[in-house]
């Protein structure tokens, strides 16, 4: 014969899971916690520059999201820097067809500030989008590059429409893709 030997400690135990579960389900407690990981930083140079740009904001925060984590300081280890993880060979194409008048020596420092990071960052973005028509390779050549992006388009390893990002042949790129798609996703429902 199994004998349970309930204590004092098991039902305090128990009264705290049970607590912490109603808790859990009449604060919408997960949604808070996820609104804190998936935060809406530099507010207002996101809704400023997406709008200038006609870029979706919940993508732009997406892409901060995954590039950097809102790390203003962000630096990979090829030298893309700040929120959007911008090369400076970019920036200073993006630069040439905005109003923005940066010299190339003080480039690198300017990208680390966090209005002209998402000033040129989103602008590129829309360059991206409006080449491809589809977020899903705009976001594949803003992280593999657009002669990348277009050989692989002209040899038929993905689709131009974006159909087929998952066949994307390089490991770091299709992880990027699928990260953004899934944040934006995440943001989009939040803002729901």
């Amino acid at each position: 014969m199994f004998i349970v030997n309930i204590t004092k400690k098991h039902i305090i135990t128990v009264a705290i899971i049970l607590i912490l579960c109603i808790l859990i389900a009449f604060l919408n407690i997960p949604i808070r916690i996820q609104k804190i990981i998936y935060k809406k930083d530099y507010q207002e140079y996101v809704q400023k520059y997406s709008q200038e740009y006609d870029v979706d904001e919940n993508l732009v925060y997406a892409l901060i999201k995954v590039e950097s984590n809102f790390n203003a300081n962000a630096e990979s280890g090829k030298g893309a820097v700040g929120l959007m993880q911008l090369m400076e060979s970019t920036a200073q194409d993006v630069c040439k067809k905005t109003d923005l008048n940066i010299s190339n020596e003080d480039l690198k420092n300017k990208l680390l500030e966090p209005e002209i990071n998402i000033n040129i960052g989103t602008k590129y973005l829309s360059i991206l989008i409006q080449k491809y028509g589809n977020v899903e390779i705009a976001i594949t050549a803003y992280n593999a590059g657009i002669g990348t992006v277009d050989t692989w388009i002209e040899k038929g390893i993905i689709k131009a429409d974006g159909s087929d990002v998952q066949n994307i042949p390089y490991k770091e790129t299709n992880n990027y893709v699928r990260k953004i798609l899934r944040d934006y996703k995440i943001y989009n429902n939040l803002t729901i």
